[in-house]
């Protein structure tokens, strides 16, 4: 888990759909339902280390939902940017910058990372307000509107 300073970390969520379901995983350190993710090493790029996060917390290989600008060429590699940024507390004295990503399965097996999550399921909308302990406002805002575009593209 990389640190970049005491007050504040960059890192990634995403937000993995399939089947008008969205995986969603129950943190064991947080006690919180939450999307795969974590923070972003400090040698990887924000897309790099969002495919590693859901690989390590799922077993599956992903696709990240977006564009990638034709702007690649010696010195520069284009990004797919993430759908939404926040930046969001952890407690009194640190804060994360979370990139957004949406994403769709295109291998791997579904696993649950032990040692990180007390569980690991798709959920279809209404399966949201049914999670124990409630989701956050803001995750489940996420996790509805990565439903709708994800499931809106095939």
């Amino acid at each position: 888990m990389a640190h970049i300073h005491e007050k504040i970390d960059f890192t990634v969520a995403i937000f993995v759909v399939e089947h008008h379901r969205v995986l969603m995983i129950l943190h064991r350190n947080l006690k919180k339902w939450l999307p795969l993710g974590g923070h972003i090493e400090l040698d990887e790029d924000p897309e790099i280390a969002a495919l590693r996060e859901a690989r390590e917390e799922s077993g599956l290989e992903v696709e990240l939902i977006g564009d990638r600008p034709p702007t690649s060429g010696p010195g520069v590699r284009a990004l797919i940017a993430p759908r939404f940024m926040d930046i969001h507390r952890i407690n009194d004295t640190h804060e994360h910058i979370g990139l957004i990503y949406f994403a769709r399965p295109t291998g791997g097996e579904l696993a649950l990372a032990g040692e990180e999550h007390h569980d690991i399921r798709w959920c279809a909308p209404a399966d949201l307000d049914r999670l124990q302990p409630s989701l956050s406002d803001s995750v489940r805002w996420y996790c509805l509107r990565a439903i709708e575009e994800v499931s809106g593209l095939n």
